[in-house]
């Protein structure tokens, strides 16, 4: 009895990983043998980045909002404190988006976390 090799398998594994590997430079987007390593590199790549990018953008509102509160006289740890204590709930992203944006809203913010932080100038 021959040997299978369950040939049209292979070849559809193979063109699925080459299809993948699409604008790889040289020999990873031709050749299955460094294809195949090159996308089992891209994808875990992407997903560890999938789920760092949440951390990446939480510290850049944080940065921003750190930044217009020490423009404005209190350090970011107070601000958020503030918040807290006069209970406003609003995430960071919508707070760095509002510093952006609307300076004057922005700012009367900043006086009620003043406020309720106890700090009067």
């Amino acid at each position: 009895m021959p040997r299978a090799t369950n040939g049209p398998a292979t070849l559809a594994r193979r063109k699925k990983v080459l299809k993948k590997a699409k604008g790889y430079f040289g020999n990873k987007s031709r050749l299955f043998r460094y294809a195949k390593d090159a996308v089992d590199h891209a994808e875990v790549y992407a997903y560890r980045d999938r789920r760092k990018k949440k951390t990446e953008f939480r510290q850049l509102w944080i940065v921003r909002i750190n930044a217009i509160c020490r423009a404005n006289g209190i350090n970011y740890s107070r601000f958020m404190h503030g918040l807290k204590a006069a209970g406003i709930e609003m995430d960071r992203k919508q707070l760095s988006e509002l510093a952006i944006h609307d300076e004057a809203a922005f700012l009367l913010l900043v006086e009620k976390a003043k406020t309720a932080n106890g700090v009067t100038a």
